[in-house]
């Protein structure tokens, strides 16, 4: 494979209701664990870790969106998390004990993901949660986990900026994802003018921030922005901007099923990907299946994994995960991203012999797994993974096939800090 410039080694303006929802949800979580309660709260923590080990099961926390906009996308990192904690309880489980999941359903909205996160840590003494799928819920936890020196295994791709010592990002970062998905534009599709549609919240609005730098360092014309709120249903307006732009192609950064509306109504006004290619960071194969693939057939998305992927790791998970959930489920990368994390933390157990934070941490420092994507490391200093970048276009059935991938995987820089373009970069609040 050929390789494309600027892959080097390394670290959200949403509107104001945002930073106010979580404002909101940090002191309503604050007074569901005891205002007056240093006790609980300084010691969560710890004690989280220590009844997590005392029993015959060990505990860990499932929380993404079964309901609402995002639960087109969520369910099936669910059955994922789901499968990989089904098949180490069938080898023998974690430290000779049975993983056992507690699921929570976010329900598409960010002050219930908090009221969750800290249902899961206080009262149901979990080891770790898997969870989260948009970075407006992931910053919605994020102070819970904090406070409670709890962990997070985000699944996601997303728009960095951001290093917690209690998340460890599976996803991809900025530079594993959005960058080569750039130069792929630049290099490969020779676009000079590029049109920015997305969701209203934070991860689209860090990215185009990044992607308007970029452009501006690489000679591309940014000719148009535009943002509809999650969940929504009409892009007329919208579609009809981008008609009118004369651009080369889209870059989308549309979550959920507003993906379903706005292809459709693409293909509706005439804009099929042989007129105007799309690429896409938010929609895989999971959610193709809702759109139809005879609607974005020959689009381009830029992810780290597709079920096409080749390699012996891949074919396993994939015959397996048909087998549990149906022939007709497809697996895709936050799919596959979500069951690497469940995997990644039961390694880290075991070798740090404990479910304790502190320690599991410690042992995650370097680890490697040979995951479907390919192997993984978890990076020592940031906690987000190694990961091979791809480049796919969807074909008729409905499934991705690469046409491009780095040389080999590409260590995370979250800050893009050995970018000279990005920097003073910093995230939109949000």
């Amino acid at each position: 494979m050929q390789t494309l410039g600027g892959f080097v080694s390394t670290r959200e303006k949403g509107s104001r209701f945002w930073l106010a929802a979580i404002l909101v949800m940090c002191l309503s979580a604050f007074v569901a664990v005891g205002c007056g309660s240093d006790d609980e709260s300084s010691s969560s923590g710890s004690s989280t870790s220590s009844s997590a080990d005392s029993g015959d099961t060990i505990k860990v926390g499932i929380l993404h969106s079964l309901s609402g906009t995002m639960a087109i996308s969520e369910k099936s990192v669910v059955d994922a998390e789901q499968l990989a904690i089904k098949e180490i309880n069938a080898a023998g489980g974690v430290l000779g004990k049975q993983i056992e999941p507690v699921v929570e359903d976010g329900a598409s909205d960010w002050p219930t993901f908090a009221e969750k996160a800290q249902k899961l840590i206080s009262e149901d003494k979990v080891a770790a949660v898997f969870g989260c799928w948009t970075s407006a819920s992931r910053k919605a936890v994020l102070p819970v986990f904090e406070r409670n020196k709890a962990l997070l295994y985000y699944p996601v791709q997303y728009e960095g900026m951001e290093a917690s010592p209690y998340i460890f990002y599976t996803g991809a970062t900025t530079n594993q994802q959005i960058i080569p998905a750039l130069e792929y534009l630049k290099e490969e599709k020779k676009v000079k003018k590029l049109f920015l549609v997305g969701s209203d919240y934070v991860f689209p609005r860090t990215a185009n921030k990044e992607i308007k730098l970029w452009a501006k360092a690489n000679g591309m014309e940014i000719t148009g922005e535009e943002y509809a709120p999650l969940g929504s249903t009409e892009f007329s307006t919208i579609v009809n901007k981008v008609k009118a732009s004369d651009s080369d192609a889209v870059f989308n950064t549309l979550n959920g099923d507003s993906n379903v509306a706005f292809f459709k109504q693409l293909d509706g006004a005439g804009l099929p990907s042989s007129k105007l290619p799309i690429v896409s960071v938010s929609i895989a194969e999971d959610e193709v299946r809702a759109i139809g693939a005879d609607k974005v057939e020959g689009q381009i998305v830029a992810w780290n994994y597709y079920q096409t992927t080749p390699g012996a790791a891949n074919e396993k998970f994939v015959k397996a995960y048909k087998a549990e959930y149906g022939d007709d489920r497809v697996t895709d990368d936050p799919i596959e991203a979500a069951y690497v994390a469940v995997y990644l933390w039961a390694e880290a157990v075991e070798k740090a012999g404990t479910t304790d934070v502190e320690k599991v941490k410690e042992a995650s420092k370097g680890l490697e797994f040979d995951a479907p994507e390919g192997k993984v490391v978890v990076d020592d200093e940031n906690q987000h993974i190694t990961k091979t970048a791809r480049i796919g276009v969807i074909n008729k059935e409905g499934l991705i096939d690469t046409v491009w991938e780095s040389d080999g995987p590409i260590e995370p820089d979250p800050f893009l800090e050995s970018y000279p373009w990005a920097k003073g970069m910093t995230p939109v609040d949000g």
